[in-house]
């Protein structure tokens, strides 16, 4: 990982337009969204089969992929991919809390991909490919620490290793980049596209009192 005074330089500002709409739910990319909606960020290796999964969860308004994590201001895909940004290829989650706990989307991020693996999914190797959580509400945090304790315990009865994933408030962080519009939705844009993301055989045992009566039990046809 570079530090502050080694990563790329970055620049003031952007160098490409961010799209205002996504294209699946039809919401505001960057909103504003909703009064009470609220916002989670996660990585979990490659950012475009991380966001199908968020934005496929019954109670999610709104996901983003883009750069988190690290130092370079207005970082490009190209930059980030040198390793010299810092940057995790992150999903930011807009969801409504009356409908998802965060229990339930970080049952899916711990479901979805093998947090034991530092820097690592599959053949994704690099910094931007780490595991991580940045939380930016206390019930965000309650969550992320018992729902990591909780797989771990299912990691470990598996015999695999313990939980590599960077948890840290997303003040801490660091500023959320929009990444090029080509990288929104981009599983929606090309069906075909690259995906390694999927379950992996473990269950993270949430609660069904962590789930909202009114959430959906499917998510919308239109959504899948």
């Amino acid at each position: 990982m570079p530090t502050a005074d080694t990563a790329l330089p970055g620049r003031a500002q952007p160098v490409f337009a961010v799209p205002t709409t996504h294209e699946v739910l039809g919401t505001p990319l960057a909103g504003p969204w909703p009064d009470g909606t609220e916002v989670i960020h996660v990585a979990m290796g490659c950012f475009w089969g991380a966001e199908r999964i968020m934005w496929r969860l019954p109670g999610v308004v709104a996901t983003a992929v883009g750069y988190q994590g690290g130092f370079t201001p207005n970082p490009t895909y190209e930059e980030v991919c040198t390793g010299e940004t810092g940057h995790a290829e992150a999903v930011l989650v807009a969801y409504d809390p009356a409908r998802i706990t965060p229990s339930r989307i970080l049952k899916a991020f711990w479901e979805n991909h093998d947090p034991t693996t530092p820097n690592r999914q599959g053949n994704d190797v690099g910094t931007q490919y780490r595991s991580a959580i940045y939380w930016t509400s206390q019930e965000q945090q309650a969550a992320v620490r018992a729902t990591h304790a909780a797989f771990q315990g299912e990691l470990t009865k598996a015999g695999a290793s313990d939980i590599t994933t960077q948890e840290l408030p997303a003040e801490q962080a660091g500023t959320f980049w929009y990444a090029e519009a080509y990288h929104q939705q981009y599983l929606h844009k090309n069906p075909g596209g690259y995906c390694n993301h999927g379950p992996n055989g473990l269950t993270c045992p949430v609660g069904i009192a962590d789930l909202p009566a009114q959430v959906d039990v499917e998510p919308p046809a239109e959504h899948r």
